[in-house]
């Protein structure tokens, strides 16, 4: 018997346990699952921990310790929308914590995965049907690394009346 749905596999190097208590501890609604450890049968050492299980915000994750044979890169990412700048704020001090601020919004944690921080509104502002303003947004968000609610609108709204 199968379900529906489907469970994000991340490959550490020894680090799933305290990842997922990490991430766990970032989130809101998160929590961690069952822990598989190795047997005798290896291939890692006896007792160690093989997978954990965890859930953020109702996803599904495990976290393999499978060894330094594959890496994370930006080809994949996950991307946190983000209901105004205080999350923004929270969620990229905490995952760049260790980790490695980039471009735009995007950003890898101390274990090498690449998330993208959006705040809420931007998908609109940069596809505004008024090309102006989608590309003032787009040029401000170049500029930014976490980016800045208030300074995109900005300048998504310069040539509006009233405005600066």
């Amino acid at each position: 018997m199968t379900t529906e749905g489907f469970t994000t596999c991340l490959w550490f190097d020894g680090q799933a346990e305290e990842a997922a208590e990490y991430y766990v501890s970032v989130f809101r609604n998160s929590r961690l699952g069952r822990i598989a450890r190795y047997s005798e049968a290896g291939p890692g050492p006896a007792g160690s921990v093989m997978t954990v299980e965890f859930e953020i915000n109702g996803q599904r994750f495990v976290g393999v310790n499978g060894g330094p044979v594959f890496t994370f890169n930006e080809a994949v990412s996950f991307r946190i929308d983000c209901a105004d700048q205080a999350e923004v704020d929270h969620y990229w001090g905490s995952l760049t914590d260790g980790g490695e601020e980039g471009p735009c919004g995007w950003l890898k944690d101390r274990y090498g995965v690449s998330w993208q921080v959006v705040p809420d509104g931007l998908t609109e502002m940069v596809s505004d049907p008024d090309g102006e303003k989608a590309a003032r947004t787009t040029r401000a968000m170049m500029t930014m690394k976490k980016l800045d609610i208030a300074a995109l609108r900005q300048a998504h709204d310069a040539g509006r009346p009233g405005s600066r």
